[in-house]
């Protein structure tokens, strides 16, 4: 069964909602998915994003803020029984199905910004920890090398050899012209929170990317991908919160 959101307020059910696409947005216009109409809630709220049997949740942005579990919450890894608000209303996950992706590898992936200023050389510190870091969160490493540093720890190339080829995101303008980011995880956000933000979602049959965040959506081929996930090609040119990037697969 898809993980599901029950609606409620004041303890009682309003409805339940399947989470059966990859992005259901929340807010007070009938276009959303879950449309609450009452003013504590903003135009487009907040959304929650499903790749496999993972979802999380991100506030979009709204004026009143959202909480889950209680917390003043921007975005959070979503696990079985956890509790959005927004305004007086609740949402309530529910998902029975094992997790494949870890909260800590939730949080890792989404400090991955393209457009961001040069970080002091201390960032790419001593130790495969750190070169394992910041191969696969930080895009924005000083060093143009950054394609040819040891990313993977030496006792793990025999478990890192699918047969499936590995999918890159190179960088083709501004300050991080040429860096390079292999698509390890199976979810990647990018992008400039506030301003633009997708999903990169590593599926048996492909990689897809999903709009999440911003006022308009990336471009692919310069062509805008609209709500639902797209499919990404070999060679495909991504444009996203002003940076261009290219997708591609390693032999």
């Amino acid at each position: 069964m898809p993980a599901k959101l029950i609606l409620s307020m004041d303890g009682v059910v309003i409805k339940e909602y399947a989470l059966n696409k990859e992005r259901i947005t929340i807010g007070r216009k009938p276009h959303n998915d879950i449309a609450i109409d009452n003013l504590a809630v903003s135009s487009e709220h907040a959304a929650v994003i499903t790749i496999l049997n993972d979802s999380f949740f991100e506030d979009l942005n709204s004026t009143n803020g959202s909480l889950v579990n209680g917390t003043p919450t921007l975005k959070h890894f979503l696990q079985n029984n956890d509790v959005i608000e927004i305004g007086k209303y609740k949402l309530k996950y529910l998902n029975d199905q094992p997790t494949q992706t870890s909260a800590a590898d939730f949080e890792k992936t989404m400090v991955l910004r393209a457009p961001v200023k040069s970080s002091a050389p201390s960032a790419a510190a001593t130790g495969a920890q750190s070169a394992k870091y910041e191969a696969t969160t930080q895009f924005n490493a000083t060093s143009p090398r950054a394609e040819t540093r040891p990313h993977v720890p030496q006792a793990a190339p025999a478990a890192a050899a699918p047969a499936a080829p590995i999918a890159v995101i190179q960088i083709l303008n501004g300050p991080n012209l040429g860096k390079e980011l292999e698509l390890i995880k199976n979810l990647t956000t990018l992008g400039k929170p506030g301003v633009q933000v997708a999903v990169l979602a590593r599926r048996p049959h492909g990689y897809f990317i999903t709009h999440v965040e911003g006022g308009s959506f990336p471009l692919v081929n310069g062509s805008t991908i609209g709500e639902q996930p797209h499919q990404l090609n070999d060679h495909d040119v991504i444009e996203l919160a002003g940076i261009k990037m290219e997708f591609y697969l390693k032999a």
